[in-house]
């Protein structure tokens, strides 16, 4: 399947993927892998939580699928594509790095991204703005191992669900969409990057962060979350015309090959 792709890969100017946490149980290696080898970009940002480094001291995880996703990053920068890496709060050890290159991979805190059509955007993971990360570093972690037995239960439930012959779904998605207080956190959480991007004079923002992908306009501002590759498995794409367009990989890859992509362990 992805060997077709390479043939006719999907060009976009600018790929934008966040919170891949390689090393935890919950990461879908196997969908970012095919989107990766079935698209092709001048430029190429990491939006945070790549490596799931909380989660790995609890051991190690890191199978095959997982060394893929690294080497077809490296390969992208190795053939020409701006790759920049901007560290989030599970990868923060990357964040001792600033500035660095690393196999042609940058390492930058947050960078402004100019669009085909003028449009600046500010992109940057955005877990300074969250008060639990910041206020309460012991309640963060303590919600993340939470979270990750609420993926593993999600990736039981869609192995039974592929079974079925039913698409993919995320149950986690779907209780942040329905319990009050994740609403209200994801809704202050866009309204503070709003704010930021109209402070330092953008057009809107670029990050991740929360799991919870969404393009929206606030105010004057064109607010943009890439989303995840444990949850939704999606994807901020730049047009070569400058166009924004969140992408969810799972649908993309039905449409175009006719097959539902492997549900990752």
């Amino acid at each position: 399947m992805s060997a077709i792709k390479r043939m006719n890969p999907l060009k976009y100017r600018s790929l934008f993927i966040s919170d891949v946490h390689l090393g935890s149980r919950g990461c879908q290696a196997k969908y970012l892998l095919d989107f990766l080898q079935a698209t092709h970009c001048k430029q190429l940002y990491l939006v945070g939580d790549i490596v799931d480094l909380w989660e790995m001291r609890n051991g190690i995880y890191w199978p095959e699928a997982h060394n893929a996703v690294v080497r077809e990053v490296l390969e992208k920068a190795r053939s020409g594509t701006e790759v920049i890496y901007i560290p989030g709060n599970h990868d923060e050890l990357f964040r001792t790095h600033l500035g660095a290159e690393f196999g042609a991979v940058a390492i930058r805190d947050e960078v402004i991204h100019e669009c085909a059509n003028g449009e600046r955007f500010l992109v940057l993971h955005g877990d300074r703005f969250d008060g639990v990360v910041q206020q309460s570093r012991w309640l963060a972690q303590v919600g993340a191992s939470a979270y990750d037995n609420l993926l593993a239960l999600n990736g039981l439930l869609n192995r039974i669900r592929r079974r079925l012959g039913l698409r993919y779904w995320s149950l986690a998605g779907y209780l942040k969409q329905r319990v009050k207080h994740a609403v209200q956190y994801i809704g202050n959480f866009e309204q503070a990057l709003a704010l930021e991007a109209q402070r330092i004079g953008v057009n809107g923002m670029i990050c991740g962060h929360i799991h919870h992908a969404e393009m929206r306009e606030i105010g004057a501002t064109l607010y943009c979350n890439c989303g995840d590759w444990v949850e939704s498995c999606t994807a901020l794409v730049e047009h070569h015309d400058g166009r924004l367009e969140l992408v969810r990989w799972v649908d993309v890859a039905e449409e175009t090959v006719g097959v539902a992509l492997p549900v990752a362990a």
